[in-house]
């Protein structure tokens, strides 16, 4: 997970209000932006782009690795996002 969103999780362990903003960012019409923009104005910096870069960026080292990488298509891939708030979740449960 993105070292500024895991800061962020951090912090939303211990406060309450702040799991509510973050649940809301959620609501708004570009959710990403807005998870963003809100870890940013917590003083954990983000963008977009980093945010879905790290995971593409982890799945193409996969399958382009020269030692042994997946020589078959992945059902599918986990991103920093999803990750986010699923961790979310379960502080929640």
């Amino acid at each position: 997970m993105n070292e500024s969103l895991w800061k962020l999780l951090e912090q939303a362990k211990t406060d309450f209000h702040l799991r509510q903003e973050i649940w809301e960012t959620q609501n708004k019409a570009d959710p990403a932006l807005a998870l963003c923009n809100l870890a940013t104005e917590k003083g954990f910096p983000l963008t977009v782009g980093a945010l879905f870069a790290e995971g593409e960026e982890y799945t193409s080292n996969l399958l382009k690795s020269c030692n042994g990488g997946a020589s078959y298509p992945l059902d599918g891939w986990e991103d920093s996002y999803d990750l986010f708030f699923a961790a979310l979740a379960a502080l929640e449960s």
